[in-house]
């Protein structure tokens, strides 16, 4: 497949696109700063790096990009810094998400594309009855007040769900939820479920970056696994965390 990816150069994109790369897929990664990128990255065929801030492309270069993908993935964050949690675009993820949606729409695919957002399990699923503490409630309602990051995480899922839905003519579409999140270099067990079974505020579990990774390009490759969650948010923890 061919697999458009944004915010590859990420502390969890550039582990995608490795896994993707590995996988055999055709890979277009558009980053801010391909400077940053391994210098492996510029010298492989299987890679098109675009350098571009997202929300700076236009409508058409936006359609542009996504022609000829069988899959978009968005591994787009906030910078954890003062200017990348207040400061502007405080819907990065949200109008990424949508706009690439509507480009899909306007190139017409044959066959319905596959989107992947990378989320967090702070966000409750609300097609599901996922239920919380009182005190998990009031946390959340005051990250809600005080960290736009987070509703951004939250609106940009529930685009998908209510929005793109469960019968789009065009996407099928899956909310990844990793809990906190570790630096590994290999891939190790991991263990998904449709809900949290852990407290993402009080009792969090982790997972590792390539571990993600891993599983959204698996998500691409293999037509069971994607059938089993699309439409779905499913909970991504290391194995050894999962307990």
């Amino acid at each position: 497949m061919t697999v458009l990816v944004v915010g590859a150069s990420g502390a969890t994109g550039k582990h995608l696109v490795e896994q993707l790369l590995i996988q055999k897929h055709q890979v277009k990664a558009i980053v801010r700063s391909p400077e940053k990128l391994p210098e492996s990255w510029k010298n492989n065929d299987g890679l098109q790096i675009i350098p571009a801030s997202i929300l700076e492309l236009g409508d058409r270069e936006m359609s542009e990009h996504s022609h000829g993908c069988q899959a978009i993935v968005s591994c787009l964050g906030h910078n954890l810094t003062w200017k990348g949690v207040y400061g502007q675009p405080r819907k990065l993820v949200t109008d990424a998400t949508r706009r690439l949606c509507e480009a899909i729409k306007v190139n017409n695919p044959e066959q319905r594309l596959r989107f992947i957002l990378m989320n967090t399990t702070g966000n409750r699923n609300r097609d599901l009855n996922e239920p919380i503490s009182f005190a998990q409630k009031c946390v959340i309602g005051l990250l809600r007040l005080l960290l736009p990051p987070h509703v951004d995480n939250e609106k940009a899922a529930d685009y998908l769900r209510t929005k793109i839905g469960q019968n789009n003519q065009f996407i099928e579409w899956t909310a990844v939820r990793p809990d906190g999140l570790t630096d590994e270099n290999e891939v190790t067990d991991y263990e998904i479920h449709p809900s949290p079974t852990k407290s993402a505020i009080f009792n969090g579990g982790k997972v590792s970056r390539i571990n993600v990774g891993h599983f959204m390009a698996t998500l691409i490759s293999d037509g069971d696994l994607w059938k089993k969650w699309k439409g779905k948010m499913p909970v991504i923890y290391n194995t050894s965390s999962a307990d």
